[in-house]
């Protein structure tokens, strides 16, 4: 695996670095050689965060974890990847096609998933054309974390949806 470790308001140290490595370098039995992870490292204020990105065949694997201590967050970040992949990978692998970025043996060992995905509750509503500013005024008036609308800009269905300090993100799609 081949990292690539940034900082933001940090800087890398190489004991950094080699934890990131050595922690995440156990990840390796699941991937080829080639397969590149993206590690953020950033501070703000008391919080140590770490963010790890890897781009695989129609997929990404993702986690953030944050702690007070740079190290622990690392230590936590690889053990959410790793039940992440054990959890999801007849979902992430189809078996049918080649498995892209992952070892041949993690391809055909079969993992027991901890739990399905369920979904329990479908919601149906009439959405009417609106500007994202006024999404975001409805979804803060509904008090949700995310709002699907129609956009009367684009003509299409977009998400908008709070990020933190209590900023608003745009979700939409690209075709």
């Amino acid at each position: 695996m081949r990292f690539v470790i940034s900082g933001k308001n940090l800087e890398v140290t190489e004991g950094l670095k080699a934890s990131v490595e050595d922690k995440l370098g156990k990840l390796e039995r699941y991937f080829t050689p080639e397969t590149e992870v993206i590690v953020t490292l950033s501070v703000e204020k008391e919080r140590q965060k770490i963010e790890v990105t890897i781009p695989v065949k129609g997929n990404i694997i993702r986690s953030e974890q944050t702690s007070n201590d740079m190290y622990v967050s690392i230590d936590l970040v690889e053990e959410v990847i790793e039940r992440q992949l054990r959890k999801y990978k007849n979902k992430i692998v189809d078996k049918k096609q080649e498995g892209g970025n992952f070892q041949k043996a993690y391809i055909e060992k079969d993992y027991e998933e901890d739990e399905d995905v369920k979904i329990i509750r479908t919601k149906r509503f009439g959405i009417k054309p609106m500007y994202p500013e006024d999404a975001c005024v409805q979804m803060e008036l509904l008090g949700h974390n995310f709002f699907v609308f129609h956009n009367a800009e684009t003509d299409q269905v977009n998400v908008v949806y709070k990020r933190k300090g209590n900023t608003y993100g745009l979700i939409e799609p690209d075709f």
